[in-house]
C-alpha cells in the first residue's frame, strides 16, 4: 500500500467516525429526566443512544423532576390526581428515585397535603418544591429528608418558580391570582408581589439574573420583568399564547412554547420573533441543554419529547412515549 496512503488512514477512520456520530446522534449528549403523570413512572433517556434506559413507578401523579446535583437522585413531587384548582386527591410526599438502580430510594413527607408541584435545587444544596395548597415554597434537606422551612408566597396558586443565578431570590407564577412573587431565600420571607395579569402560566429566567419572564394567559404577550426594580419593565407581544419558556445560556434569546404548535425563538434586547418552527401542539415543558444548542419539548397529548437545533432551527427525530409525558430535567451524567 501506498505510505502516504497508509499513513492518513487513522485520520481518515476518526473522521469518518465523529461525522457518522454526528449524523446519528441529533439530540447531543447526556441524559433527559421525564415526569410522565399519565403512567406515574419516570422515565431517563440516554440522548447519545436515543433510547429509553430506565422507567420507574412512582406516584399518583408526579407533575415535574428535580436532578440532584451530582446526578444521583432524581426527587419526583406527587401533586395528585388533578390539574391545578380543580378537585381531587392532593399530594404530601416527594418519590426520590435513585438513578443508577432505577428503583424508590426514599420518600420525603412534607407534613400535610400541599400538592407539591415544581422543584429546584439551589446554590445552597436544598431542594426547593412548590407547595400549592400552602401558598409557599417549602425548603427540604435532601439529606435529612425532611422539610427545614417555609418561605409564604403571599399568593394563591403559585404553581412554578424560578431560583436567580446567585440563589438569593426566587420567583413564583401564582397562576389564578395573576402575579408573580418574589422570595428572599435567606430572609425566607415575601420582598413583593408583581402584579401582571389576569391569569398567568409558567416562568423563566435570564442566567445573567436580569430578567424573569412570565406569560399572560389571557393575550399573547410575555411579560419582561426587571429584578433590579421588581416590576414589569416591557412586553414581548407574540403571535400566540405562550405557555412555557427557556432563556439561552448567553441571555440573547428567549425560546417560547405556544400551546397551539409552535415554538417562537425571540430576540430579548429587540423583544421580536425571529424565528417560528412548528412543533405538535403542547402544554408541557421545554428546557435547554447546557450548552444552548438543542431544546427538549414534552407534548402530554402527542405522548412524545420533540428535539430541536436550535442552531439549524430543524427538528431532530423525537423520542415517541406515552401520553401524559411533562416535567423534564437534563443532565449532563448519571
Amino acid at each position: 500500500m501506498n505510505r502516504r496512503i497508509f499513513t492518513l488512514l487513522p485520520l481518515l477512520v476518526i473522521f469518518f467516525a465523529a461525522h457518522s456520530r454526528g449524523r446519528a446522534n441529533p439530540a447531543g449528549s447526556g441524559f433527559l429526566v421525564v415526569a410522565n403523570q399519565g403512567d406515574h413512572t419516570l422515565l431517563v433517556l440516554d440522548l447519545a443512544a436515543h433510547t429509553k434506559l430506565a422507567e420507574v413507578q412512582v406516584g399518583v401523579n408526579g407533575h415535574e423532576v428535580a436532578v440532584s446535583p451530582d446526578g444521583n437522585f432524581a426527587y419526583v413531587p406527587i401533586y395528585g390526581n388533578s390539574g391545578i384548582g380543580r378537585p381531587g386527591t392532593d399530594g404530601r410526599t416527594i418519590d426520590i428515585v435513585d438513578l443508577h438502580a432505577h428503583v424508590i430510594a426514599g420518600h420525603v413527607d412534607l407534613g400535610k397535603p400541599v400538592r407539591p408541584h415544581c422543584a429546584k435545587f439551589g446554590p445552597d444544596g436544598l431542594l426547593y418544591v412548590s407547595a400549592e395548597l400552602a401558598n409557599a415554597i417549602f425548603v427540604v434537606d435532601p439529606a435529612a429528608r425532611k422539610v427545614v422551612a417555609e418561605i409564604p408566597t403571599g399568593a394563591e396558586q403559585s404553581h412554578m418558580f424560578v431560583i436567580s443565578p446567585d440563589g438569593r431570590r426566587a420567583y413564583t407564577a401564582n397562576v389564578s391570582s395573576g402575579s408573580v412573587s418574589v422570595l428572599d431565600l435567606q430572609k425566607r420571607g415575601v420582598v413583593t408581589i408583581i402584579p401582571v395579569a389576569k391569569t398567568v402560566q409558567r416562568i423563566s429566567n435570564s442566567p445573567d439574573g436580569r430578567y424573569v419572564f412570565t406569560h399572560d394567559q389571557d393575550q399573547p404577550r410575555i411579560a419582561v420583568i426587571d429584578t433590579a426594580t421588581n416590576k414589569v419593565a416591557k412586553w414581548i407581544d407574540v403571535p400566540g399564547s405562550i405557555y412555557s419558556s427557556a432563556v439561552s445560556p448567553d441571555s440573547r434569546r428567549l425560546v417560547a412554547m405556544s400551546p397551539g404548535g409552535n415554538i417562537f425563538v425571540i430576540d430579548i434586547a429587540q423583544s421580536k420573533v425571529v424565528s417560528t418552527i412548528p412543533v405538535p401542539p403542547s402544554s408541557g415543558e421545554i428546557i435547554l441543554s447546557a450548552d444552548g444548542a438543542r431544546a427538549f419539548l414534552s407534548c402530554p397529548g402527542a405522548a412524545s419529547i420533540q428535539v430541536l437545533d436550535l442552531q439549524s432551527g430543524k427538528l431532530a427525530e423525537p423520542f415517541t412515549l406515552t401520553k401524559g409525558v411533562d416535567g423534564l430535567a437534563w443532565t449532563p451524567s448519571l
